[in-house]
């Protein structure tokens, strides 16, 4: 393998580790996903930044935290002059190629990568900017609903469908032109919407779980007393007031499963065309998420959570001409990313980023050991949310609320809250002054409290007499939802069972 190899990234979104054969799921059929994790090296508990997608993908491609970065939600801007892993590789000499969803915010659509094929499938506008001044019951006409968990089964087309058929198409071809053209290393980013919401397939990946005993959520009802996250998600979601009846769990989960085969479908496409083009012994192939799905755990469904199904994704990465297979137990972030990337094409390391190179891990040594943050500054709370994690033991805090502890390893359904238990009281409290320390909360909440405000004067203005469009071109028939469109309107149209 050269020095400097090429790197295929490859981006689920929504894909909960706990989905994947690679995490003991014993109903996922991913063959593709599966080999890679076989001959590779797999990290077993990857966490993300942010369990919601713009601020994870930016923190994953920046090492940075989303109050680092500013995109601390859906509507949050990456700013231009913050550097990517695209942007410390293209200026190694590296072709950066970026085929499908990043779902950046604001006017610079490329942020580090010299091409750019596609449109991405969701707004690049000032769309979808939480609002913490509504109460807990209030909505907003974009939030998520169950109608995905009680839609969920096999159809013709959707709008995701098409997209990510036209991001593998993309990704094959890029494959293709590094092949006529070697002289320079590619990093390409696949970046696909499965297995996101809605539940919903083509039969062929529908008919792959037919006779599967497809698995129930372990622990369907919240803990009693019900802790604030979620209660709130609850709420947001209108779970306590419209229920979802057993076979719609199952057909959801199944709809879930049948989308991971479908982008291991896609993934095998690229794989062989890795084969086909003679890169694949010099190609480095990770895969990752940006955030997983409760699934139905605790009655929540899709992210915003900072429970384990919610941030807890795959990493993979399969280069077996220079790493080992092994699995690497100790917590890692996507943060972590952006420096092993850097650090695996050769390039200097970055200074100043909240994420680690995992370059010593893949090679056979140890993960840093630290403590592991998250960051929660979006739609579903009412304050800034901070999670540390410092081995299996994890500390959720709200500004003003009551801190959640949980120890993932002896209670995986985090059902007991260990912030009062006197057994745990020296492990608790020298995680929660680890919190104190990283984070000022109150100054935290009162920033993004700004920022809302601050972005919903420029959504207003933006949207008074000619619309300035910040997406790029759309592509003939590859469907997106473009800045100004109605969301669940615009995915309906596409929808065809």
């Amino acid at each position: 393998m050269s020095e400097k190899p090429h790197i295929l990234l490859v981006v689920a979104d929504q894909l909960a580790a706990s989905a994947l054969p690679a995490y003991d799921n014993d109903v996922v059929r991913a063959p593709n996903l599966e080999r890679l994790a076989d001959e590779g090296v797999v990290f077993e508990r990857a966490l993300c930044a942010s369990p919601l997608c713009v601020p994870s993908r930016a923190s994953l491609l920046t090492g940075l935290l989303p109050s680092r970065t500013g995109a601390v939600d859906n509507a949050g801007e990456l700013p231009a002059a913050v550097p990517t892993f695209a942007h410390r590789l293209r200026a190694a000499g590296y072709r950066t190629v970026l085929a499908g969803k990043m779902h950046f915010i604001g006017p610079d659509q490329l942020h580090g990568f010299e091409e750019r094929p596609l449109p991405d499938v969701y707004p690049a506008g000032l769309d979808w900017i939480p609002d913490w001044r509504l109460e807990d019951d209030e909505r907003l006409p974009w939030y998520h609903d169950l109608s995905s968990v009680l839609r969920a089964g096999p159809v013709r087309a959707t709008l995701q469908l098409a997209y990510d058929e036209a991001v593998a198409k993309t990704a094959r071809s890029a494959i293709a032109e590094t092949a006529r053209d070697p002289s320079r290393p590619l990093l390409l980013v696949a970046s696909f919407t499965h297995p996101h919401d809605p539940y919903e397939v083509p039969a062929e990946q529908w008919e792959r779980y037919d006779g599967a005993a497809v698995d129930v959520p372990r622990f369907a009802d919240p803990p009693e007393p019900v802790d604030l996250p979620t209660r709130r998600l609850r709420a947001m979601l209108e779970s306590d007031r419209i229920p979802v009846p057993p076979e719609r769990v199952l057909a959801a989960r199944r709809g879930y499963y049948g989308a991971i085969s479908l982008v291991d479908d896609h993934v095998g496409s690229l794989l062989a065309a890795l084969a086909e083009h003679g890169l694949a012994d010099d190609t480095i192939v990770a895969v990752t998420s940006d955030h997983g799905d409760m699934l139905g755990e605790r009655g929540l469904w899709y992210k915003m959570a900072p429970f384990e199904d919610s941030i807890r994704v795959p990493l993979i990465v399969h280069a077996p001409r220079r790493f080992a297979p092994g699995r690497v137990a100790r917590p890692v972030s996507l943060l972590d990313l952006a420096p092993t990337l850097a650090e695996l094409a050769g390039c200097d390391a970055p200074a100043g980023l909240d994420g680690a190179s995992l370059a010593a891990a893949l090679d056979g040594g140890a993960a840093p050991e630290r403590d592991i943050p998250l960051e929660y500054l979006a739609e579903g709370v009412r304050s800034a949310q901070v999670t540390l994690v410092r081995g299996d033991l994890k500390l959720v805090r709200g500004l003003g609320e009551p801190d959640l502890v949980y120890d993932v390893a002896r209670d995986p359904g985090e059902r007991v809250n260990l912030a009062g238990d006197p057994d745990r009281r020296d492990d608790v409290a020298a995680l929660a002054a680890a919190v104190e320390a990283r984070w000022n909360l109150a100054a935290l909440d009162r920033e993004v409290r700004a920022g809302q405000e601050r972005r919903r004067l420029v959504a207003r203005a933006l949207a008074t007499g000619g619309a300035a469009l910040w997406d790029l071109p759309a592509v003939d028939g590859v469907p997106t939802i473009r800045t100004g469109d109605d969301f669940w309107e615009t995915l309906e149209r596409a929808r065809r069972v």
